[in-house]
């Protein structure tokens, strides 16, 4: 049996479409290789947001071709944005590449890794529109009791930094009846958290023609029996309107967390950047949520340095950023991307600038978290705890996992009391509270769920080849550690 790789960068999108591609390639015979063990097929999942995405996966490519070379019938395979925006050009840059595939065809890839192998030469399949909605292809998840459940792929957004909107297509929607029906077989297998998602997700219905398909799906969620958390990323400020906020307040598992994109404070900017909402709006949005939950966690993204960036602008996104108290921010230098409008764009600011700029947001941000973090000292937390959350976990002697507003939370666990597994439910009490994390030296109690159960279950399940399963079911497994995939994204 040959053993497989899957590399992931960019956003969870890429994180979902690679656990497709897991599933893709288990089905097709294929098994995930020992971790330290050279796999037999490498595949690079890749971004073409990021900054110097494509010297770094050259970079990448350019480290695995001596090894192939003494590898015989070694295979790498190149797919995601980056894949849809060069095209052949990855094949002329690095001949020893077997397989390219786009955005819009990830179903292809076993197919196109056995045309390669057979004809002995690198096989380039890009389509322009999408072939098979991607929820109907096997997946192997990464996680036995948290789950992504994709609403819609595309965005018919126009931002002028943003080069997704070309790469994945316009936006189209799964039906709602298949959506839950995926919830309910993912409650099933003992899931208890979905992250609902979509490259602009509260747009969800345009294509059907419902506005409000979006707060529907999310109190439909609330009749699922078992599921227990309901999370979704990323909305856009234009679409977000205040049904969503009702059914997210009165909807029970539907987390008090929201990732609200921001990208910039000043109005000039914001219309240079074609984001078709201005700081007003967004600064009523933050405040009618936190009418409506007042100790949701809302987090953003932001750019610093975009063309045309004023000083006095970027004193109008620190000023949007002390009065939204964000509980956390991606934060992103602007670098020009190729094949966006604001590429071209004059009035480029100067690295310097943008470096110091950055700086001094990085630590207001950094401060108002901090703030906003230590007023939960003392107060009780149910966390879900979970695998890869805590790096220092070891050291530390510490479990971590993520609380009801999704900040991540690391706990200790006294002597005596039994571990709770990944899965399981712990109520601890916020003993401090650092500007990235919450610390809680307290405990209180552990709830065992059908989620810890099914964490167990995979515990003892060898690792052997299990078909995929369609609609996007979950096979078990034990979950491995992260992907180096960057937090945040910029599409929204």
């Amino acid at each position: 049996m040959r053993t497989y790789e899957v590399r992931t960068y960019g956003c969870q999108m890429n994180v979902h479409d690679s656990e497709r591609l897991r599933g893709l390639l288990e089905d097709a015979g294929y098994v995930r290789a020992p971790e330290g063990d050279q796999a037999d097929v490498v595949v690079f999942n890749t971004c073409a947001v990021r900054e110097n995405a494509d010297n770094k996966l050259y970079g990448n490519l350019g480290h695995l071709a001596p090894v192939k070379a003494k590898k015989p019938g070694m295979q790498i395979a190149v797919g995601g944005c980056l894949a849809q925006k060069d095209k052949a050009t990855i094949t002329r840059k690095a001949p020893w590449v077997d397989v390219v595939f786009g955005t819009h065809n990830i179903g292809s890839l076993p197919v196109l890794l056995e045309r390669a192998r057979i004809a002995e030469e690198s096989q380039v399949e890009i389509l322009e529109s999408l072939d098979v909605f991607p929820s109907t292809l096997p997946t192997r998840r990464e996680s036995p009791y948290s789950a992504w459940v994709s609403v819609s792929v595309g965005c018919n957004n126009t931002c002028t930094f943003c080069i997704v909107p070309a790469l994945r297509g316009r936006e189209k929607d799964r039906r709602p009846g298949d959506v839950l029906a995926e919830v309910e077989a993912l409650v099933a297998e003992g899931v208890l958290e979905v992250t609902l998602l979509g490259q602009n997700v509260n747009s969800y219905g345009v294509e059907f023609g419902d506005r409000y398909a979006f707060s529907k799906l999310l109190r439909a969620c609330g009749q699922i029996d078992g599921l227990e958390r309901v999370r979704f990323t990323s909305p856009h400020p234009r679409d977000f309107t205040a049904d969503v906020i009702e059914a997210m307040a009165q909807t029970p598992n539907v987390m008090p967390s929201l990732h609200m994109p921001l990208q910039s404070g000043s109005d000039q900017i914001l219309k240079t950047m074609r984001r078709s909402y201005r700081r007003d709006r967004y600064l009523k949005i933050i405040e009618d949520v936190r009418a409506a939950m007042p100790d949701a966690a809302i987090t953003t993204d932001i750019i610093v340095g975009f063309p045309g960036e004023t000083e006095e602008d970027f004193q109008g996104t620190l000023d949007v950023v002390r009065q939204a108290r964000f509980a956390g921010a991606f934060t992103f230098q602007y670098s020009k991307r190729p094949g966006t409008p604001a590429e071209s764009m004059e009035d480029q600011v100067p690295r310097e600038v943008v470096q110091e700029r950055y700086e001094r947001l990085v630590a207001l941000q950094d401060e108002m978290a901090w703030t906003e973090n230590k007023a939960l000292v003392g107060r009780s937390l149910e966390v879900l705890v979970a695998e890869g959350e805590g790096r220092k976990d070891a050291t530390t002697h510490r479990l971590s996992g993520r609380a009801r507003d999704n900040r991540l939370v690391h706990f200790a666990l006294p002597e005596g009391v039994e571990r709770p597994r990944p899965g399981d439910m712990a109520t601890v009490e916020v003993t401090y509270g650092a500007p990235h994390h919450l610390v809680a030296d307290v405990f209180g109690s552990v709830r065992r769920t059908r989620a810890g159960d099914a964490w167990e279950r995979a515990q003892e399940t060898p690792a052997t080849p299990a078909p995929g399963v369609m609609l996007g079911l979950p096979t078990i497994g034990k979950p491995a550690p992260l992907e180096p995939v960057a937090g945040g994204c910029q599409v929204n």
